[in-house]
């Protein structure tokens, strides 16, 4: 709870709008900045990739030009996966990011195929993705990460890759990974807006603003993070309304 937080001064009506007013000035040059972006982005060169390359999906082996579905474009979420871990110590970050995602129409009225692409075993990571309640298509990668996501990408690390179909030929468009992901979020964009932020210790924030943990609010998980004691046992934060509700986070084959 925030009860005891800080608070920002008062004003009256017109300082305030006149402080929004001058902030409106550099978040208008942010959005025309991100637009000249996206604009070089569309002009990037491409790679090619082999459409044979080999996925596991719910009806076992298929190809990375099957993943489009027949679309002419396919954006693959590449999820971190622990090998036999429980879900509570799967990555919260590919939780988060992954719960964002709920509609894909707009996506599609484009041509675009959105697909979650697991660096772990399809069977167990599937059991994850049906106790989260995701409904996108998933896929396990796993046999193929050396080559799909060949240096400077890192097996093991969260990316989103955007890839390119021309008939029956893949080719590679444009990635990123780590903050970059964050193109698929819509919450931490939203806490932004408000004036206690995200709440994590690295934003610039007034003194006393509240610092609660990371987006993730666990203390297990990702074994090189520090340990953030919030929430009993560390979970990722979706999981709680969902165990809420009575579903089982058993990832085992029973």
């Amino acid at each position: 709870m925030l009860d005891d937080a800080p608070l920002p001064s008062t004003t009256d009506r017109a300082t305030y709008d006149d402080e929004i007013a001058r902030l409106r000035v550099r978040e208008k040059a942010h959005t025309r900045e991100g637009d000249a972006i996206a604009a070089a982005r569309r002009r990037l060169p491409m790679i090619e990739v082999d459409a044979a390359t080999p996925l596991t999906g719910p009806r076992g082996g298929l190809t990375l030009l099957d993943a489009f579905e027949g679309r002419r474009q396919l954006i693959a979420y590449y999820f971190m996966w622990h090998d036999g871990a429980p879900a509570r110590q799967q990555c919260e970050g590919c939780t988060w990011v992954t719960t964002q995602f709920a509609e894909p129409s707009y996506l599609h009225s484009r041509d675009i195929t959105y697909a979650t692409f697991c660096q772990g075993p399809y069977a167990e990571s599937a059991r994850y993705r049906d106790f989260m309640g995701w409904d996108m298509p998933w896929y396990s990668a796993q046999e193929s990460l050396a080559s799909l996501l060949r240096p400077p990408k890192q097996p093991g690390l969260m990316h989103l890759v955007c890839y390119l179909r021309a008939g029956e030929r893949v080719f590679e468009t444009w990635w990123t990974t780590f903050r970059g992901v964050e193109a698929a979020d819509t919450s931490l964009a939203l806490m932004d807006l408000t004036v206690y932020g995200r709440q994590e210790p690295w934003e610039d924030s007034p003194p006393g603003w509240p610092e609660r943990c990371t987006h993730t609010r666990t203390d297990a998980g990702a074994p090189d993070w520090p340990p953030v004691p919030v929430w009993p046992e560390g979970r990722p934060i979706p999981h709680w309304p969902r165990l809420a509700a009575g579903r089982s986070d058993d990832l085992t084959a029973s």
